[in-house]
């Protein structure tokens, strides 16, 4: 992808010996933003776009159940990376570390955190209001337990009658 130079930012990447300036792309996008980008469009890139220069509204997350409780009882290593993962989601990224979980319901997403142990949070992000943190475990073992994937179900239907009474929006995004 070749760039027109619009600004230099006064950023710059080192790699295999030389060092690029990120600039700004002539294209923008959504919102009227635009995008900082190398010739090769790289990640650091787009990371340094969300985390400094745009003004990404964030969605509040809304914690079902005990899961906030339950990731407070992560070991400190493992609450940090889950609360890092979770900012993403809200400023529109996608975590690190996810797989989708169609048996807990639609739009339910798995992430996985991974230090000594092994601990898994799920939430729901397509409803234009918030960011539902379902469930949040430890997990022991490779399949993810029937009781865990039975809460985090019964927590998206919780989610779901809420919204329907009114207890937010019902747009989708």
């Amino acid at each position: 992808m070749t760039t027109e130079v619009i600004s230099t930012l006064g950023v710059t990447r080192s790699g295999r010996g030389k060092s690029q300036e990120l600039t700004r792309a002539s294209r923008p996008l959504a919102g009227g933003r635009r995008c900082y980008a190398t010739p090769c469009h790289d990640g650091l890139a787009l990371r340094y776009e969300y985390e400094y220069t745009s003004t990404v509204a964030e969605k509040p997350l809304v914690w079902i159940g005990s899961s906030l409780r339950d990731i407070r009882a992560f070991r400190p290593d493992a609450r940090r990376k889950a609360g890092h993962e979770l900012y993403l989601v809200q400023i529109g990224l996608e975590p690190s570390d996810w797989r989708p979980m169609p048996s807990v319901g639609s739009g339910v997403i798995e992430i996985r955190v991974r230090t000594e142990l092994e601990h898994r949070v799920f939430y729901v992000a397509k409803f234009a209001e918030a960011v539902y943190v379902l469930h949040a475990f430890q997990k022991a073992s490779r399949r993810t337990p029937k009781p865990d994937i039975e809460l985090g179900r019964k927590r998206l239907e919780d989610v779901v009658r809420l919204r329907g009474k009114g207890g937010g929006g019902t747009r989708e995004s």
